[in-house]
């Protein structure tokens, strides 16, 4: 009797990446920062305006606490597994933080149990556990336009579909802009959204949504049956206006936070979530299977984060950023080619987000934002970052816009403005020329 054998020849057989890691798109970001970094390698000077990361490393008392943990006795220093939602002690001050921050609107006591804190790795971390957790294949999810890109790309991978949702003349989407979307999928016969994921303040516009503007948009929310997930990664980094957390509001929202930011951590890749309580036992089965739990050494150091000597260093970092922030508005305001209403608000955060506006490009050309940038690092060694990156791909103003980070310090901030004002006029002529 013959045997059936499968033809195993490899020309019959095609092995590569799958679909879906094909349909992602890049950070634009990193690879303006990958060739910042290869002209610094070859003796440039650079100036780094293209990522949010913090001039200032963690505050000496967290990484003296980590250096602390690793050389002391093996049984303190191993820095083995921990729950798979963090160290209890570290969601505790995770708890009473906010309950101290946010008393002015209140935050329900049940609402930040420790039970529906989880220490994550990263915000990127969150993000990956929270829509794993909310969102099936097909389900339509909203964002802002603009927004951060990683929302897109994370949720375009694990198979849903994107609204992308025109943000405000005060680069805001509140529940105005939201509204205004639910009703035409309703008359279109569209599909109904499913989850909404935000930033206040908003990467990369900075915008922040008021106190008002927040509420509203968690109620709008629970009565479409719409997941909302609140980014709050900029909080502790505003100028003048009032936080606040969309746990205050809603009792089905996902709170997202991360120590990269205000806290100066961005390595340490840790962050947290605050869940309702439909979802802390989906989120725990999902993190003992894709992170097991957030780096040890991260969690056990982070613990010194609301120390007074810490806050202390922090609100520091904060008012740097404050006078960079300043001195880049003040400088916008002196080009009178881009108008104040082609700035956005930077109320929080520590980027300031640039339209430049039809005149200032010719797309058709090639002149957009993203060769503005390409020019400004090669001839000026400034790197921004186009706005590509922040937009609907289908909406054109990617090429219009551009986002400055004035997180590497007022020195770097001041220098590379300096440094693109003198490039800008070339620009506009070129531009001019063009047309």
């Amino acid at each position: 009797m013959g045997m059936t054998t499968t033809n195993n020849n490899p020309k019959h057989h095609t092995i590569g990446p799958s679909s879906r890691s094909k349909s992602v798109k890049s950070f634009k970001v990193m690879d303006v920062l990958q060739r910042a970094n290869q002209l610094e390698s070859e003796g440039r000077t650079i100036y780094h305006c293209e990522v949010g990361q913090p001039e200032s490393g963690a505050p000496p008392r967290v990484a003296a606490a980590a250096v602390t943990a690793l050389q002391g006795p093996p049984t303190d220093s191993r820095m083995g597994y921990t729950d798979a939602f963090g160290l209890m002690p570290l969601r505790q001050k995770i708890s009473d933080y906010y309950k101290t921050k946010y008393h002015s609107t209140g935050v329900p006591e049940d609402r930040i149990d420790t039970e529906r804190i989880v220490v994550t790795t990263g915000s990127s971390g969150g993000f990956l556990l929270a829509f794993t957790a909310c969102f099936d294949v097909g389900d339509v999810i909203a964002i802002a336009s603009s927004g951060y890109p990683c929302y897109r790309n994370i949720l375009q991978a694990l198979g849903c579909e994107l609204a992308n949702v025109p943000i405000s003349a005060e680069f805001k989407l509140t529940a105005t802009e939201l509204r205004k979307e639910i009703q035409q999928r309703k008359e279109g016969g569209q599909k109904r959204l499913k989850g909404l994921i935000l930033s206040s303040p908003s990467n990369p516009t900075g915008a922040m949504l008021s106190v008002e503007e927040l509420k509203e948009l968690c109620e709008l929310c629970e009565e479409e049956g719409i997941r909302f997930l609140s980014d709050e990664i900029y909080h502790g980094i505003s100028y003048g206006k009032q936080e606040a957390t969309a746990l205050s509001f809603s009792s089905t929202a996902i709170v997202i936070n991360s120590f990269s930011k205000y806290y100066s951590m961005s390595g340490w890749r840790l962050g947290w979530m605050i869940l309702p309580s439909d979802l802390i036992e989906p989120i725990n089965v999902l993190q003992q299977n894709m992170f097991i739990n957030a780096p040890t050494i991260s969690q056990t150091a982070a613990m010194q984060c609301w120390e007074a000597e810490t806050i202390k260093e922090l609100e520091k970092h904060v008012a740097k950023y404050s006078a960079s922030r300043e001195y880049v508005l003040k400088e916008m305001d002196n080009i009178k080619e881009i108008p104040a209403e082609n700035v956005a608000p930077a109320d929080g955060g520590f980027y300031v987000y640039v339209d430049l506006g039809d005149a200032n490009v010719c797309i058709d050309e090639g002149l957009g934002s993203t060769e503005m940038c390409r020019q400004l690092l090669e001839k000026e060694g400034v790197a921004f970052t186009p706005g590509t990156d922040f937009e609907d791909p289908e909406n054109g103003l990617g090429d219009r816009r551009f986002r400055i980070s004035y997180a590497g310090g007022t020195n770097t901030a001041k220098k590379a403005m300096e440094k693109f004002r003198h490039f800008f006029p070339t620009w506009i002529e070129l531009v001019k020329d063009t047309k």
